[in-house]
């Protein structure tokens, strides 16, 4: 069965964006970035390649999903299509259906949506955010790796928003670079599966 792996950055105090949604705060240090690129090109917006010398973005996911706020500040600016190089699924009630083909607006339950979706053949699945839509599919999520950035904010958009229900991962890796930057990967325990 396809993984759902929530790839996100963070920062120390658990928010994944301020309030407003902005984002802007969590710089890309030129060690990160270059990890990034090489590791996880997919997670790269496809405008970004050719300036990052990405030819053809190499990993192990072929569907990204986001919910309508994450999606927004693409469409804000004019790229209907951010993960071109990745079948899409954007989560939102009052959207209308994309242009796009690579692009699926769904409006149905998102957890039986992605139940049935990690059936079906394919490679991993990349949970982009936001956090109150990551919060629904938390207990979906298989594996989360976390680009843990060295900030404190106070308030913002959480990880995963949802009421207390205690989840455990286990730590499989971590990577931490010069700049403060630590990737945090976990799993869930093979014991939760």
């Amino acid at each position: 069965m396809r993984k759902l792996v929530y790839y996100v950055a963070s920062t120390l105090d658990g928010f994944i964006a301020a309030p407003d949604g902005a984002y802007d705060f969590f710089q890309l240090h030129p060690d990160v970035t270059a990890h990034l690129a090489t590791n996880w090109s997919q997670t790269l917006p496809t405008f970004a390649h050719q300036q990052l010398g990405i030819d053809e973005p190499e990993g192990r996911f072929d569907a990204v999903l986001m919910g309508r706020a994450t999606y927004d500040p693409a469409l804000k600016v004019g790229v209907t299509s951010p993960y071109a190089h990745l079948k899409q699924y954007v989560f939102s009630r009052t959207l209308p259906p994309a242009a796009e083909p690579e692009v699926e607006i769904v409006s149905t339950d998102p957890v039986e949506f992605v139940r049935e979706l990690r059936r079906q053949p394919g490679r991993d699945i990349w949970l982009c955010g936001g956090g109150q839509f990551a919060g629904q599919l938390l207990p979906q999520v298989d594996e989360l790796i976390i680009k843990l950035n060295p900030y404190v904010v106070g308030s913002g958009i959480p990880l995963a928003a949802r009421g207390f229900d205690p989840r455990r991962f286990d730590l499989v890796d971590t990577r931490p670079f010069d700049s403060g930057v630590v990737i945090l990967h976990y799993a869930r325990p093979r014991e939760a599966e």
